[in-house]
């Protein structure tokens, strides 16, 4: 059984002084990176210790969980691997 983890993404656009954005230049130069991925680099070291939250689910979708859960353990459902995911969309 193949799992396909959707890792969604979000581009983010910053306005920095002129100055500010001369010395990240130079910083991600020294490590030969562009400008973004120093960025990224240090956004992963500012939160590397911070626990993800964990939300408690709404009773609306606990509900459709449980359907999700029963349909799966009465057979109702199958499995679809990732390179069939086309052909069964088109097929709806």
């Amino acid at each position: 059984m193949s799992t396909i983890i959707a890792n969604p993404s979000a581009q983010i656009k910053i306005t920095l002084p002129e100055k500010l954005q001369e010395l990240v230049q130079s910083r991600a130069d020294q490590y030969g990176l562009s400008i973004s991925t120093y960025i990224k680099h240090l956004v992963l070291v500012d939160v590397k210790d911070i626990d993800m939250p964990v939300f408690k689910m709404s009773e609306k979708t606990e509900k459709v969980l449980d359907q999700a859960l029963e349909d799966y353990s009465q057979g109702k459902t199958h499995q679809i691997k990732h390179d069939e995911v086309d052909e069964f969309l088109n097929d709806l």
